[in-house]
């Protein structure tokens, strides 16, 4: 397959602020779990995202590396790798440390795209750092890499209704009334982050905050 890369500028906190340069690599990341069975869950709106950014240019996820399905597109002389973690959601971190450290991605350059239970259905929330917030594979993260300094944009998927335990409740697929939300919302993530090649975080976190 033809090397292809997407240039997305990210930007956190005022640390991760610095100039526009061509020939920068960029990492990002959709979290999720593998298999058919949680194809559509709403675990794995992490992979829904980047499976739409690479569709947008036409690029497929065919190539495996350090336990991720990864891709690779160039836009403007800047290299991005879109990656989708094969290691289940709790263990994100050792697929997220081995690609950082072997295509020295700067944590300026890095974005998180995940699930969040305490937003409402299809609300966006674009940070440059913080904590968990309870998801597992964002904690993974946190844990290996020694910081919470990186960027990140969460897609809520709602609470359980009534007592229904938020483990079982994040493996449950869309209802067909959920999914045109879902469907914008995937949607909005892809432009909020193709907003970050053209401005900053904070243009970003002004739209879909």
């Amino acid at each position: 397959m033809t090397d292809n890369f997407l240039h997305v500028r990210l930007k956190g906190s005022n640390k991760l602020l610095k100039e526009k340069n061509m020939d920068e690599k960029f990492l990002i990341i959709g979290l999720g779990n593998p298999g058919r069975e949680y194809r559509n869950t709403r675990h794995n709106v992490g992979f829904m995202i980047v499976d739409n950014l690479a569709h947008k240019f036409d690029a497929k996820f065919t190539r495996i590396q350090f336990n991720s399905l990864l891709l690779n597109i160039k836009i403007d002389g800047n290299n991005i790798y879109l990656a989708k973690p094969q290691t289940y959601m709790n263990n994100s971190d050792q697929a997220v440390l081995a690609l950082i450290k072997f295509y020295k991605i700067e944590l300026g350059n890095l974005i998180i795209c995940n699930d969040d239970l305490d937003l409402p259905l299809g609300t966006l929330r674009i940070r440059g750092s913080g904590g968990s917030g309870g998801q597992k594979g964002i904690n993974s993260i946190i844990e290996g890499l020694g910081t919470k300094e990186f960027p990140r944009l969460r897609m809520g998927i709602g609470r359980p209704p009534g007592r229904m335990d938020a483990a079982d409740y994040v493996l449950k697929d869309f209802s067909q009334e959920e999914q045109n939300i879902v469907a914008d919302a995937i949607d909005r993530s892809v432009e909020a982050i193709m907003l970050f090649i053209e401005k900053d975080i904070e243009s970003v976190m002004t739209k879909y905050n």
